[in-house]
């Protein structure tokens, strides 16, 4: 396959970026969208210029790091990670747009390399519960309704790439935070810090920057591992409960 790859290319946080466009050939179908931009630096380191930076780790669909808008879609035409999307979803002669997150609260770094640390924050708000320490626990001592259990693990998926924030028309990080809150807020073990959880949580939320949610439902549509979005009711159920409580005490 032979295409044109229309990058992002931005030599800092504080630089002005543009789409600057590359050729690419040779590209097999079997690789994965990396792949292709590996072979793309290549290219350039090569040639003598400064190779594309793009955030990837595991390269396995499991981390998330491998976030990019591609053809302004979150991830890419398929409801994947950018690292298991293959070039087999375009066509030879393709022009590609590749960008990077866009959101006030993900500022880039550099070229598609965006800086994600806000969700690292608005976890360290409450994303924890209180382990006792002493002896193990006996296997089985808390029985965790089955129902519970298979809702815990739904929203245990979830891998904090921010595809949600990227496909939300505000910039809302409501279905990330709602994942973390719902994961733990469900299990007996998070049921200490209940009310302060979903309190903290959404605060830090709306102190990093992030857009309000309209429940405009793009965040589900490009979530890669199908956090549902009434994941986003749930929590909003859990922070009215939480406020009750807390004014009542």
């Amino acid at each position: 396959m032979k295409l044109t790859l229309r990058v992002w290319r931005q030599k800092n946080a504080d630089a002005d970026g543009a789409m600057s466009t590359y050729e690419v050939d040779g590209i097999s179908p079997d690789m994965s969208f990396l792949e292709m931009l590996d072979v793309l630096n290549e290219q350039l380191t090569l040639s003598g210029r400064d190779p594309v930076a793009f955030d990837h780790d595991c390269r396995e669909g499991i981390c998330g790091a491998c976030s990019l808008v591609i053809d302004g879609e979150a991830h890419g035409p398929e409801r994947t990670t950018t690292c298991q999307l293959h070039m087999r979803s375009f066509r030879d002669g393709d022009t590609i747009d590749i960008e990077p997150w866009r959101a006030a609260a993900f500022p880039v770094i550099k070229d598609l390399v965006v800086d994600r640390s806000a969700f690292d924050r608005i976890v360290q708000a409450g994303g924890y519960i209180t382990a006792p320490t002493g002896a193990a626990p006996e296997a089985h001592a808390t029985p965790v309704p089955k129902p519970d259990a298979d809702l815990a693990f739904e929203h245990a998926e979830c891998i904090g790439c921010g595809a949600c924030v990227a496909a939300c028309p505000n910039g809302a990080a409501m279905l990330f935070t709602s994942a973390k809150v719902n994961h733990l807020n469900v299990l007996p073990q998070g049921a200490p810090e209940r009310e302060t959880r979903v309190l903290d949580m959404v605060a830090r939320m709306d102190e990093e920057g992030f857009g309000g949610c309209t429940l405009a439902g793009e965040c589900a549509t490009a979530c890669p591992k199908g956090i549902p979005l009434m994941s986003i009711t749930n929590m909003n159920k859990e922070w009215l409960r939480a406020t009750r409580k807390v004014a009542g005490r």
